[in-house]
Protein backbone atom coordinates (compact mmCIF):
# COMPACT_ATOMS: atom_id res chain seq x y z
CA UNK A 1 0.00 0.00 0.00
CA UNK A 2 1.39 3.56 -0.68
CA UNK A 3 -0.46 5.95 1.09
CA UNK A 4 0.59 10.22 0.99
CA UNK A 5 -0.09 9.98 4.61
CA UNK A 6 1.38 7.28 7.56
CA UNK A 7 -1.57 4.53 7.68
CA UNK A 8 -1.88 1.38 10.13
CA UNK A 9 -4.02 -1.26 8.23
CA UNK A 10 -7.05 -2.23 9.90
CA UNK A 11 -8.35 -4.72 11.10
CA UNK A 12 -7.73 -8.86 9.80
CA UNK A 13 -8.51 -9.45 6.37
CA UNK A 14 -11.70 -11.57 5.19
CA UNK A 15 -10.43 -14.98 4.68
CA UNK A 16 -10.00 -16.28 1.14
CA UNK A 17 -11.33 -19.40 0.04
CA UNK A 18 -9.51 -22.54 -0.72
CA UNK A 19 -10.99 -24.87 -3.21
CA UNK A 20 -11.15 -24.18 -6.98
CA UNK A 21 -15.19 -24.01 -6.85
CA UNK A 22 -15.03 -22.22 -3.72
CA UNK A 23 -12.97 -19.19 -5.66
CA UNK A 24 -15.16 -19.01 -9.03
CA UNK A 25 -17.81 -17.84 -6.46
CA UNK A 26 -15.07 -16.13 -3.39
CA UNK A 27 -17.09 -13.28 -4.32
CA UNK A 28 -20.54 -13.95 -3.74
CA UNK A 29 -19.80 -15.98 -0.53
CA UNK A 30 -17.90 -13.43 1.39
CA UNK A 31 -19.75 -10.07 0.56
CA UNK A 32 -22.43 -10.61 3.32
CA UNK A 33 -19.47 -10.59 5.51
CA UNK A 34 -18.07 -7.74 4.05
CA UNK A 35 -20.87 -5.75 3.83
CA UNK A 36 -21.59 -6.29 7.72
CA UNK A 37 -18.20 -5.61 8.63
CA UNK A 38 -18.33 -2.45 6.62
CA UNK A 39 -21.26 -1.43 8.52
CA UNK A 40 -19.03 -1.84 12.30
CA UNK A 41 -17.01 1.20 11.23
CA UNK A 42 -19.03 4.45 12.58
CA UNK A 43 -18.48 6.92 9.77
CA UNK A 44 -20.86 9.34 10.39
CA UNK A 45 -20.77 12.15 8.57
CA UNK A 46 -22.44 15.35 10.44
CA UNK A 47 -20.70 17.56 7.97
CA UNK A 48 -19.11 19.30 10.94
CA UNK A 49 -15.40 18.63 11.64
CA UNK A 50 -16.10 18.81 15.30
CA UNK A 51 -18.40 16.05 15.44
CA UNK A 52 -18.35 13.74 12.25
CA UNK A 53 -16.18 10.04 12.63
CA UNK A 54 -13.59 10.67 10.00
CA UNK A 55 -13.53 7.62 7.14
CA UNK A 56 -9.57 6.91 8.14
CA UNK A 57 -10.19 3.89 9.95
CA UNK A 58 -12.68 2.42 7.05
CA UNK A 59 -10.70 3.00 4.43
CA UNK A 60 -7.31 1.22 6.31
CA UNK A 61 -9.85 -1.68 6.86
CA UNK A 62 -10.39 -1.62 2.25
CA UNK A 63 -6.63 -0.77 1.80
CA UNK A 64 -6.01 -4.11 4.03
CA UNK A 65 -8.23 -6.10 1.92
CA UNK A 66 -7.50 -4.94 -1.22
CA UNK A 67 -3.77 -5.71 -0.09
CA UNK A 68 -4.28 -8.81 0.86
CA UNK A 69 -5.46 -9.77 -1.85
CA UNK A 70 -2.22 -8.71 -3.95
CA UNK A 71 -3.37 -4.91 -5.18
CA UNK A 72 -1.23 -2.06 -4.92
CA UNK A 73 -3.43 0.62 -2.90
CA UNK A 74 -3.14 4.03 -2.41
CA UNK A 75 -4.30 5.99 0.21
CA UNK A 76 -5.15 9.95 0.28
CA UNK A 77 -6.70 12.22 2.77
CA UNK A 78 -8.61 14.62 1.04
CA UNK A 79 -9.04 18.49 2.91
CA UNK A 80 -9.00 17.45 6.27
CA UNK A 81 -7.48 14.84 8.65
CA UNK A 82 -8.70 11.77 8.78
CA UNK A 83 -10.64 12.18 5.65
CA UNK A 84 -9.46 8.55 3.92
CA UNK A 85 -9.67 7.69 0.99
CA UNK A 86 -8.58 4.50 -1.15
CA UNK A 87 -7.60 3.80 -4.71
CA UNK A 88 -6.41 0.05 -6.46
CA UNK A 89 -6.48 -0.35 -10.33
CA UNK A 90 -6.60 -3.80 -11.92
CA UNK A 91 -5.34 -3.54 -15.80
CA UNK A 92 -7.34 -4.76 -18.53
CA UNK A 93 -6.39 -6.87 -22.08
CA UNK A 94 -6.78 -3.13 -23.85
CA UNK A 95 -4.26 -0.27 -22.09
CA UNK A 96 -5.21 1.96 -25.11
CA UNK A 97 -9.23 1.78 -24.00
CA UNK A 98 -10.39 4.17 -21.35
CA UNK A 99 -10.84 2.78 -17.97
CA UNK A 100 -13.93 2.47 -16.13
CA UNK A 101 -13.81 3.41 -12.25
CA UNK A 102 -16.15 2.21 -10.02
CA UNK A 103 -16.34 4.17 -6.84
CA UNK A 104 -18.45 4.32 -3.55
CA UNK A 105 -18.64 6.09 -0.68
CA UNK A 106 -17.38 4.86 3.07
CA UNK A 107 -19.35 7.83 5.07
CA UNK A 108 -23.05 7.38 6.01
CA UNK A 109 -25.59 9.84 7.57
CA UNK A 110 -26.25 10.29 11.53
CA UNK A 111 -28.87 7.58 13.00
CA UNK A 112 -30.09 7.30 16.56
CA UNK A 113 -29.88 4.05 18.15
CA UNK A 114 -32.75 4.62 20.07
CA UNK A 115 -35.25 4.42 16.84
CA UNK A 116 -33.64 1.26 15.40
CA UNK A 117 -34.91 -2.20 15.66
CA UNK A 118 -31.36 -3.39 16.04
CA UNK A 119 -28.06 -1.14 16.43
CA UNK A 120 -27.65 1.03 13.31
CA UNK A 121 -23.83 -0.11 13.89
CA UNK A 122 -23.70 -3.70 14.01
CA UNK A 123 -24.14 -4.68 10.42
CA UNK A 124 -26.45 -7.48 12.03
CA UNK A 125 -27.64 -10.15 9.66
CA UNK A 126 -30.98 -11.67 10.53
CA UNK A 127 -33.97 -12.48 8.87
CA UNK A 128 -32.55 -12.40 5.82
CA UNK A 129 -31.31 -8.86 5.79
CA UNK A 130 -27.80 -7.03 6.59
CA UNK A 131 -28.94 -4.46 9.00
CA UNK A 132 -27.28 -0.73 9.63
CA UNK A 133 -26.58 2.88 8.71
CA UNK A 134 -24.73 2.39 5.23
CA UNK A 135 -26.73 -0.86 4.25
CA UNK A 136 -27.77 0.52 0.87
CA UNK A 137 -26.27 4.21 1.20
CA UNK A 138 -23.84 2.63 0.29
CA UNK A 139 -21.77 0.17 1.96
CA UNK A 140 -23.74 -2.83 -0.16
CA UNK A 141 -21.95 -1.60 -3.21
CA UNK A 142 -18.43 -0.95 -1.63
CA UNK A 143 -19.18 -4.55 0.04
CA UNK A 144 -19.66 -5.95 -3.77
CA UNK A 145 -16.90 -4.13 -5.26
CA UNK A 146 -14.45 -5.21 -2.53
CA UNK A 147 -15.17 -8.82 -3.13
CA UNK A 148 -15.44 -8.98 -6.55
CA UNK A 149 -12.02 -6.93 -6.89
CA UNK A 150 -10.30 -9.51 -4.08
CA UNK A 151 -11.79 -12.15 -6.55
CA UNK A 152 -10.50 -10.89 -9.84
CA UNK A 153 -6.85 -10.80 -8.07
CA UNK A 154 -6.60 -14.34 -6.92
CA UNK A 155 -8.12 -15.83 -10.03
CA UNK A 156 -5.85 -13.42 -12.61
CA UNK A 157 -8.82 -12.48 -14.32
CA UNK A 158 -8.25 -9.66 -16.91
CA UNK A 159 -11.13 -7.30 -17.57
CA UNK A 160 -11.35 -5.89 -21.23
CA UNK A 161 -9.84 -2.25 -19.45
CA UNK A 162 -8.38 -0.88 -16.89
CA UNK A 163 -10.67 -1.01 -13.91
CA UNK A 164 -10.15 1.37 -11.45
CA UNK A 165 -11.81 0.98 -8.19
CA UNK A 166 -12.57 4.25 -5.94
CA UNK A 167 -13.67 4.42 -2.10
CA UNK A 168 -14.44 7.78 -0.92
CA UNK A 169 -14.79 10.47 1.93
CA UNK A 170 -17.42 13.32 2.58
CA UNK A 171 -20.37 11.94 -0.49
CA UNK A 172 -23.32 12.73 2.35
CA UNK A 173 -21.98 16.24 2.62
CA UNK A 174 -21.54 17.26 -0.90
CA UNK A 175 -17.99 15.52 -1.15
CA UNK A 176 -16.48 18.95 -0.52
CA UNK A 177 -13.53 16.63 1.03
CA UNK A 178 -14.00 14.25 -0.79
CA UNK A 179 -14.35 13.81 -4.41
CA UNK A 180 -14.67 17.56 -5.00
CA UNK A 181 -11.07 17.59 -3.29
CA UNK A 182 -9.72 14.79 -4.91
CA UNK A 183 -10.91 15.91 -8.85
CA UNK A 184 -9.06 19.38 -8.06
CA UNK A 185 -6.50 18.10 -6.25
CA UNK A 186 -5.87 15.29 -7.17
CA UNK A 187 -6.38 14.73 -10.85
CA UNK A 188 -4.09 12.22 -11.50
CA UNK A 189 -5.64 9.16 -9.76
CA UNK A 190 -8.30 10.03 -12.51
CA UNK A 191 -5.79 9.60 -15.48
CA UNK A 192 -7.23 7.86 -18.30
CA UNK A 193 -10.51 7.06 -16.94
CA UNK A 194 -13.85 7.75 -19.41
CA UNK A 195 -16.65 6.78 -17.90
CA UNK A 196 -17.82 5.44 -13.66
CA UNK A 197 -20.44 3.43 -12.29
CA UNK A 198 -21.28 4.43 -8.59
CA UNK A 199 -24.70 4.90 -6.61
CA UNK A 200 -27.69 5.23 -7.13
CA UNK A 201 -29.17 2.98 -9.47
CA UNK A 202 -29.55 -0.31 -11.30
CA UNK A 203 -31.52 -2.02 -8.22
CA UNK A 204 -35.49 -3.29 -9.24
CA UNK A 205 -38.62 -2.04 -9.21
CA UNK A 206 -41.53 -4.61 -10.13
CA UNK A 207 -44.45 -3.62 -11.95
CA UNK A 208 -47.53 -4.81 -13.11
CA UNK A 209 -48.83 -5.84 -16.37
CA UNK A 210 -51.91 -5.38 -17.47
CA UNK A 211 -52.00 -9.13 -17.89
CA UNK A 212 -52.24 -9.93 -14.25
CA UNK A 213 -48.20 -10.75 -14.53
CA UNK A 214 -45.33 -8.42 -13.09
CA UNK A 215 -42.20 -7.48 -14.63
CA UNK A 216 -38.71 -6.29 -13.04
CA UNK A 217 -37.36 -3.30 -14.70
CA UNK A 218 -34.27 -2.12 -13.41
CA UNK A 219 -33.48 1.60 -13.12
CA UNK A 220 -30.00 3.10 -14.55
CA UNK A 221 -29.39 6.90 -13.32
CA UNK A 222 -28.21 8.39 -16.17
CA UNK A 223 -28.97 11.86 -14.29
CA UNK A 224 -28.95 14.02 -11.62
CA UNK A 225 -30.79 17.01 -10.08
CA UNK A 226 -28.61 19.90 -9.38
CA UNK A 227 -27.96 20.77 -5.50
CA UNK A 228 -27.77 24.01 -4.76
CA UNK A 229 -28.18 25.04 -1.05
CA UNK A 230 -29.39 28.91 -1.06
CA UNK A 231 -29.11 31.26 1.99
CA UNK A 232 -31.86 34.25 2.10
CA UNK A 233 -31.15 37.29 3.99
CA UNK A 234 -33.86 39.88 5.02
CA UNK A 235 -32.21 43.39 6.20
CA UNK A 236 -34.29 46.00 7.60
CA UNK A 237 -34.52 48.81 10.85
CA UNK A 238 -33.91 47.45 14.45
CA UNK A 239 -36.20 48.36 17.25
CA UNK A 240 -38.24 48.03 20.58
CA UNK A 241 -40.90 45.05 19.94
CA UNK A 242 -43.11 47.45 21.62
CA UNK A 243 -43.41 49.93 19.03
CA UNK A 244 -44.89 50.02 15.73
CA UNK A 245 -43.15 48.60 13.62
CA UNK A 246 -43.56 47.89 9.74
CA UNK A 247 -39.98 47.58 8.63
CA UNK A 248 -39.36 44.12 9.95
CA UNK A 249 -36.79 41.83 8.51
CA UNK A 250 -38.65 38.84 10.18
CA UNK A 251 -41.94 39.62 8.14
CA UNK A 252 -39.97 40.43 4.70
CA UNK A 253 -38.65 37.11 5.31
CA UNK A 254 -41.10 34.68 6.71
CA UNK A 255 -43.76 36.34 3.62
CA UNK A 256 -40.78 35.63 1.02
CA UNK A 257 -40.20 32.07 2.30
CA UNK A 258 -43.88 31.31 2.28
CA UNK A 259 -44.43 32.06 -1.14
CA UNK A 260 -41.06 30.14 -2.58
CA UNK A 261 -41.98 26.91 -0.45
CA UNK A 262 -45.83 26.91 -1.50
CA UNK A 263 -44.60 28.08 -5.16
CA UNK A 264 -44.66 24.83 -7.94
CA UNK A 265 -42.14 25.06 -10.66
CA UNK A 266 -43.22 24.24 -14.03
CA UNK A 267 -43.44 20.90 -15.10
CA UNK A 268 -40.09 20.08 -17.34
CA UNK A 269 -39.32 16.38 -18.76
CA UNK A 270 -35.88 15.81 -19.27
CA UNK A 271 -34.78 12.90 -21.70
CA UNK A 272 -33.96 10.85 -18.51
CA UNK A 273 -37.72 11.00 -17.21
CA UNK A 274 -39.41 11.05 -20.57
CA UNK A 275 -37.81 7.61 -20.97
CA UNK A 276 -38.69 6.46 -18.08
CA UNK A 277 -42.27 7.25 -18.37
CA UNK A 278 -42.20 5.45 -21.71
CA UNK A 279 -40.93 2.48 -20.29
CA UNK A 280 -43.42 2.75 -17.04
CA UNK A 281 -45.93 3.37 -19.24
CA UNK A 282 -45.44 0.69 -21.87
CA UNK A 283 -45.00 -2.03 -19.06
CA UNK A 284 -48.14 -1.21 -16.99
CA UNK A 285 -50.41 0.84 -19.61
CA UNK A 286 -50.80 3.78 -17.44
CA UNK A 287 -50.89 6.99 -19.07
CA UNK A 288 -47.61 8.61 -17.95
CA UNK A 289 -47.38 10.98 -21.07
CA UNK A 290 -46.08 14.64 -21.02
CA UNK A 291 -50.22 15.14 -22.36
CA UNK A 292 -51.54 12.70 -19.05
CA UNK A 293 -53.94 15.09 -17.51
CA UNK A 294 -52.94 13.99 -14.36
CA UNK A 295 -49.16 12.79 -14.52
CA UNK A 296 -48.32 13.12 -11.10
CA UNK A 297 -51.30 11.67 -9.87
CA UNK A 298 -50.95 8.67 -11.98
CA UNK A 299 -47.47 8.43 -11.30
CA UNK A 300 -47.96 7.58 -7.51
CA UNK A 301 -49.76 4.60 -8.24
CA UNK A 302 -46.30 3.11 -8.28
CA UNK A 303 -45.70 3.29 -5.05
CA UNK A 304 -42.70 4.59 -3.03
CA UNK A 305 -40.36 5.01 -5.83
CA UNK A 306 -42.98 7.46 -7.04
CA UNK A 307 -41.27 10.29 -4.44
CA UNK A 308 -38.22 10.13 -6.34
CA UNK A 309 -39.35 10.17 -9.67
CA UNK A 310 -42.25 12.90 -8.76
CA UNK A 311 -39.55 14.76 -7.53
CA UNK A 312 -37.92 14.93 -11.21
CA UNK A 313 -40.93 16.50 -13.21
CA UNK A 314 -40.08 20.17 -11.66
CA UNK A 315 -37.65 22.16 -9.93
CA UNK A 316 -38.22 22.20 -5.88
CA UNK A 317 -37.14 24.80 -3.80
CA UNK A 318 -37.39 23.72 0.11
CA UNK A 319 -37.15 25.84 3.14
CA UNK A 320 -35.08 23.99 5.72
CA UNK A 321 -33.76 26.58 8.21
CA UNK A 322 -34.90 29.72 9.85
CA UNK A 323 -32.80 32.14 12.06
CA UNK A 324 -33.27 35.30 13.74
CA UNK A 325 -33.48 37.31 16.81
CA UNK A 326 -31.83 36.95 20.21
CA UNK A 327 -34.18 38.38 22.45
CA UNK A 328 -38.29 38.56 22.68
CA UNK A 329 -38.51 42.17 23.00
CA UNK A 330 -35.94 43.21 19.95
CA UNK A 331 -36.87 43.30 16.97
CA UNK A 332 -33.41 41.89 14.68
CA UNK A 333 -31.53 43.92 12.28
CA UNK A 334 -31.47 40.88 10.04
CA UNK A 335 -33.23 37.79 9.93
CA UNK A 336 -31.91 34.32 7.90
CA UNK A 337 -32.88 30.62 5.56
CA UNK A 338 -31.75 28.28 4.54
CA UNK A 339 -33.53 26.63 1.08
CA UNK A 340 -32.90 23.46 -0.63
CA UNK A 341 -33.05 23.87 -3.95
CA UNK A 342 -32.67 20.99 -6.72
CA UNK A 343 -32.79 22.17 -10.18
CA UNK A 344 -33.30 20.33 -13.29
CA UNK A 345 -30.80 19.78 -15.78
CA UNK A 346 -30.67 22.97 -18.36
CA UNK A 347 -32.83 24.79 -16.38
CA UNK A 348 -30.53 26.77 -13.61
CA UNK A 349 -31.29 30.48 -15.04
CA UNK A 350 -34.83 30.12 -15.42
CA UNK A 351 -34.81 29.20 -11.92
CA UNK A 352 -32.90 31.45 -10.93
CA UNK A 353 -34.98 34.26 -12.40
CA UNK A 354 -38.64 32.56 -11.13
CA UNK A 355 -37.18 32.55 -7.52
CA UNK A 356 -35.81 36.23 -7.88
CA UNK A 357 -39.52 37.00 -8.26
CA UNK A 358 -41.31 35.37 -5.94
CA UNK A 359 -38.04 36.86 -2.85
CA UNK A 360 -39.24 40.25 -3.95
CA UNK A 361 -36.91 43.07 -3.61
CA UNK A 362 -36.71 43.04 0.30
CA UNK A 363 -35.10 39.62 -0.06
CA UNK A 364 -31.14 39.12 -1.46
CA UNK A 365 -29.92 35.53 -1.71
CA UNK A 366 -26.74 33.52 -1.98
CA UNK A 367 -25.41 29.93 -2.67
CA UNK A 368 -24.35 28.04 0.27
CA UNK A 369 -23.61 25.14 -2.18
CA UNK A 370 -23.69 24.76 -5.57
CA UNK A 371 -23.34 21.39 -7.23
CA UNK A 372 -24.25 21.22 -11.06
CA UNK A 373 -26.95 19.35 -12.66
CA UNK A 374 -26.04 16.01 -14.64
CA UNK A 375 -27.27 14.14 -17.61
CA UNK A 376 -25.85 11.77 -20.31
CA UNK A 377 -27.41 9.09 -22.77
CA UNK A 378 -28.49 5.79 -22.02
CA UNK A 379 -26.66 4.47 -24.81
CA UNK A 380 -23.40 2.98 -25.90
CA UNK A 381 -21.09 -0.16 -24.90
CA UNK A 382 -21.41 0.05 -21.10
CA UNK A 383 -25.27 0.76 -21.12
CA UNK A 384 -25.21 -2.32 -23.44
CA UNK A 385 -23.30 -4.47 -20.56
CA UNK A 386 -25.32 -3.80 -18.03
CA UNK A 387 -28.25 -4.51 -19.81
CA UNK A 388 -26.42 -8.16 -20.57
CA UNK A 389 -25.27 -8.51 -17.20
CA UNK A 390 -28.58 -8.11 -15.70
CA UNK A 391 -30.19 -10.56 -18.38
CA UNK A 392 -27.71 -12.82 -17.60
CA UNK A 393 -28.92 -13.53 -14.19
CA UNK A 394 -32.47 -12.12 -14.75
CA UNK A 395 -33.66 -13.22 -18.13
CA UNK A 396 -36.92 -11.53 -18.02
CA UNK A 397 -35.65 -8.00 -17.16
CA UNK A 398 -35.64 -4.88 -18.50
CA UNK A 399 -33.66 -1.77 -17.84
CA UNK A 400 -34.99 1.62 -18.12
CA UNK A 401 -32.94 4.89 -17.23
CA UNK A 402 -33.86 7.52 -14.78
CA UNK A 403 -32.87 10.59 -13.23
CA UNK A 404 -32.02 10.87 -9.48
CA UNK A 405 -34.05 13.90 -7.06
CA UNK A 406 -30.46 13.93 -5.18
CA UNK A 407 -26.43 14.38 -5.68
CA UNK A 408 -23.58 12.26 -6.03
CA UNK A 409 -20.04 12.06 -6.46
CA UNK A 410 -20.74 11.59 -10.05
CA UNK A 411 -21.12 15.86 -10.39
CA UNK A 412 -17.12 15.70 -9.02
CA UNK A 413 -16.06 13.02 -12.08
CA UNK A 414 -18.22 14.51 -14.66
CA UNK A 415 -16.02 17.73 -14.27
CA UNK A 416 -13.25 15.77 -15.51
CA UNK A 417 -15.24 14.72 -18.82
CA UNK A 418 -16.07 11.32 -17.59
CA UNK A 419 -19.60 9.75 -18.14
CA UNK A 420 -21.27 8.40 -15.05
CA UNK A 421 -23.78 6.00 -14.28
CA UNK A 422 -25.71 4.99 -11.41
CA UNK A 423 -25.12 1.01 -11.41
CA UNK A 424 -25.33 -0.59 -7.86
CA UNK A 425 -27.71 -3.71 -8.55
CA UNK A 426 -30.10 -5.30 -6.50
CA UNK A 427 -33.20 -7.39 -7.22
CA UNK A 428 -35.22 -6.17 -4.66
CA UNK A 429 -38.55 -8.00 -3.38
CA UNK A 430 -42.03 -6.31 -4.65
CA UNK A 431 -43.00 -5.35 -0.91
CA UNK A 432 -39.43 -3.16 0.18
CA UNK A 433 -40.11 0.50 0.61
CA UNK A 434 -36.43 0.82 -1.53
CA UNK A 435 -36.82 4.49 -1.42
CA UNK A 436 -37.54 5.01 2.50
CA UNK A 437 -34.48 3.32 3.51
CA UNK A 438 -32.61 5.67 2.08
CA UNK A 439 -31.31 8.00 5.18
CA UNK A 440 -34.06 6.25 7.07
CA UNK A 441 -34.65 4.16 10.36
CA UNK A 442 -33.72 0.22 10.36
CA UNK A 443 -31.94 0.90 6.88
CA UNK A 444 -31.05 -2.63 5.71
CA UNK A 445 -30.28 -4.67 2.47
CA UNK A 446 -31.13 -7.95 1.35
CA UNK A 447 -28.66 -11.33 1.49
CA UNK A 448 -30.12 -12.53 -1.59
CA UNK A 449 -29.91 -8.89 -3.21
CA UNK A 450 -26.32 -8.82 -2.22
CA UNK A 451 -25.35 -11.91 -3.97
CA UNK A 452 -27.42 -11.43 -6.71
CA UNK A 453 -25.74 -7.68 -7.71
CA UNK A 454 -22.65 -9.46 -7.28
CA UNK A 455 -23.00 -11.75 -9.75
CA UNK A 456 -24.88 -8.85 -11.78
CA UNK A 457 -21.91 -6.33 -11.57
CA UNK A 458 -18.66 -9.13 -11.48
CA UNK A 459 -20.62 -10.04 -15.36
CA UNK A 460 -20.72 -6.27 -15.96
CA UNK A 461 -16.70 -6.03 -15.43
CA UNK A 462 -15.92 -9.30 -17.52
CA UNK A 463 -18.02 -7.34 -20.27
CA UNK A 464 -16.93 -4.00 -20.33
Amino acid sequence: MTADKHSTPGSEPVPASSTAGERRSAAEAEVVDIVSRLIRFDTTNTGDPETLNPERPCAEWVAEQLHEAGYETTYVESGGPGRGNVFARLPGADPARGALMIHGHLDVVPAEPADWSVHPFSGAVEDGYVWGRGAIDMKDMVGMTIALARQFKREGTVPPRDLVFAFLADEEAGGKYGSHWLVENRPDLFEGVTEAIGEVGGFSLTVPRPDGTDRRLYLVETAEKGIAWMKLTAKARAGHGSFLHEDNAVTYLAEAVSRLGRHRFPLVLTESVEQFLAAVGEETGLDLSPESPDLEGTLAKLGSISRIIGATLRDTANPTMLRAGYKANVIPQTAEAVVDCRVLPGRQEAFEKEVDALLGPDVTREWVTKLDSYETTFDGDLVDAMNDALLSQDPGARTVPYMLSGGTDAKAFAKLGIRCFGFAPLQLPPELDFASLFHGVDERVPVDALRFGTRVLGELLRRC
